[in-house]
């Protein structure tokens, strides 16, 4: 592990600074590119507009029409945590703008797979919808898409996934910021946002029709919480129009002004939504939701963003919380069986191979792409684990997901693979980072072949080099409690790391709590401070050169600043 201190500009933090921003966020906000106060003004007036996203005129037309027309619209959701809060904002959102008939159906991971197929298009028709809206989805859905329009149905698309390089689906709109032709400036917005932004776009057309005025209009920003929470929990860059989502929302949260449902996921949790963080999003509400479309019926999660009854949302929250629970048992039994695969691909003290592939009869399709990420961790190599498909009629079939590395575009790079092995990859997609494929198991080898072969092609030994940003050394003055809910209270998350600190300190003692942790006792530029490393057991040096974030405990009432150590440099 080598450690790179990111550059801070220093005509961007002094003006910062002279705005009036903490000279501590100053030099943070510097080192990720912000350059102005302007950038940090969570204003909703801030946003871009909706009509920069190409289709959103468009899809308000064609709701406003159905609505006027009281055609029932369904929704066609995806099963992770953004399509749950994607469709959760669809549907509140549409009925909170006068949509009398709102439906939703969420595909099954395990018997639909990804995104609308005909099946799903056909059970749209079936329940009487007039209307088929994706969220989440779509963009890939050309069979799908096409039988829905065969049957009759109008066709919205909204998604945020990168379209195939082939056909596109024929819906009557399209609303996907990387579709071709769209000028709105975050690609990397959610599927929850896309949604968020055709409501608004359907609102102001409304307002056009003098359904409402601006002075009676609904109010959308109460689906903000729901907005952020789907944001955070998909792992999307947080540009500056995504920090603006995702801080409305944690404002909204933290005066407790949220569904029922999440306020009792943050009890379930054992969280203080008073004092949310974007940790909470991704760690502790997503996890639960997602475990739901990992190893049940995503309804369930969707249902418990849904429902306003107090009761009801207990129940759910509980259920999810169960799962949870569930979930991370079979990963942990699925995670040191997978490591042992993956490792026993390389000898000992030789390097891994250029990518990363574990198949096991017994592993479970709905925890794979976790496992994925955990040996990627540990290995620093772009990773997939397969699963059998539960799916009936689908027994030969392996599901697969990816996670990569810096630098090793795993969408692209599963393109190349099917074009080289044209029978092994049944369907792909995803993006640079995560990817999932479906792969014939008998031409598992196969796959396994083609993803090293470019692997080995795209690797150098600047990519495989473990990397870890870093703010530099903490100055001594801001050694210091508060300036632990200073930071907590800002908006971190992908692309937008959290503050990590990094220079040597003096390990004065150090001994393992729990079995798997390291406490420790340090001296920082001099000064006595306390620090945990979880997930480690390997004692450090005397002297070490550690990457850490600040954090706080509490005991007999009093707070204690401690530094959660993340890294060691070890070159």
């Amino acid at each position: 592990m080598k450690f790179e201190t990111r550059k801070v500009p220093p005509r961007s933090q002094w003006a910062l600074e002279q705005a009036g921003v903490h000279p501590l966020l100053a030099q943070l906000y510097a080192a990720r590119g912000v350059h102005s106060a302007t950038e940090l003004d969570p204003a909703l007036s801030h946003l871009l507009p909706p009509d920069s996203m190409k289709g959103t005129l468009d899809a308000a037309v064609l709701l406003a029409d159905a609505m006027a027309a009281n055609k029932k619209l369904c929704i066609v959701a995806d099963y992770d945590c953004d399509g749950a809060t994607a469709c959760a904002v669809a549907v509140r959102g549409l009925r909170l703008l006068g949509a009398k008939r709102v439906d939703y159906l969420v595909p099954d991971r395990v018997v639909d797979g990804y995104g609308l197929t005909p099946p799903i298009a056909q059970r749209v028709k079936d329940i009487g919808a007039d209307v088929l809206i994706t969220v989440d989805n779509g963009i890939a859905s050309v069979a799908g898409v096409a039988h829905a329009k065969a049957l009759g149905l109008q066709v919205l698309v909204t998604d945020h996934h990168l379209p195939a390089t082939g056909e596109q689906p024929q819906a009557d709109v399209i609303v996907n910021p990387n579709q071709a032709g769209c000028g709105f400036e975050s690609k990397s917005i959610a599927g929850v946002g896309v949604m968020f932004y055709v409501l608004m776009a359907l609102r102001s057309e409304l307002r056009k029709r003098g359904v409402f005025d601006a002075g009676n209009q609904p109010k959308l920003d109460t689906l903000l919480p729901l907005v952020a929470l789907g944001t955070v929990a998909d792992v999307v860059r947080l540009d500056a129009n995504n920090r603006r989502l995702v801080a409305q929302g944690l404002k909204r949260v933290r005066a407790l002004a949220m569904p029922p449902g999440m306020a009792r996921l943050f009890a379930a949790a054992s969280r203080k939504p008073e004092v949310a963080t974007t940790f909470d999003f991704g760690f502790a509400l997503g996890p639960r939701i997602n475990a739901a479309g990992r190893l049940a019926d995503m309804t369930v999660g969707i249902e418990c963003l849904l429902t306003d009854d107090e009761g009801r949302a207990q129940e759910l929250a509980q259920a999810l919380d169960a799962m949870n629970r569930q979930r991370r048992e079979i990963e942990g039994d699925m995670r040191e069986q997978a490591l042992d695969i993956a490792e026993s691909l390389f000898d000992e003290g030789d390097e891994p191979p250029p990518a990363i592939c574990v198949f096991d009869p017994d592993f479970h399709e709905g925890v794979v792409g976790i496992v994925a990420s955990r040996i990627k961790d540990k290995l620093h190599r772009p990773t997939f684990v397969f699963a059998p498909s539960s799916a009936p009629g689908k027994e030969h079939e392996l599901k697969g997901s990816g996670r990569s590395i810096p630098g090793f575009h795993l969408r692209d790079a599963l393109d190349l693979v099917a074009k080289r092995y044209p029978h092994a990859i049944l369907k792909f997609g995803g993006h640079a980072m995560a990817a999932g494929c479906t792969v014939a198991e008998e031409f598992f080898d196969e796959f396994e072949q083609g993803l090293n072969e470019v692997a080995q092609e795209w690797l150098d030994e600047a990519t495989l080099q473990r990397r870890l940003e870093t703010d530099g050394p903490l100055p001594a003055q801001y050694r210091r409690v508060d300036l632990v809910d200073t930071l907590h209270k800002e908006v971190w998350g992908q692309g937008f790391a959290p503050p990590t600190f990094s220079e040597v300190v003096e390990v004065v003692s150090q001994r393992l709590v729990g079995e798997k942790h390291l406490q420790l006792k340090l001296k920082h530029q001099g000064e006595p401070i306390d620090g945990i490393w979880f997930n480690h057991t390997e004692p450090l040096p005397a002297k070490a050169h550690i990457a850490f974030r600040l954090d706080a405990d509490e005991w007999n009432g009093q707070r204690r600043l401690k530094f959660f150590v993340d890294a060691l440099q070890t070159e």
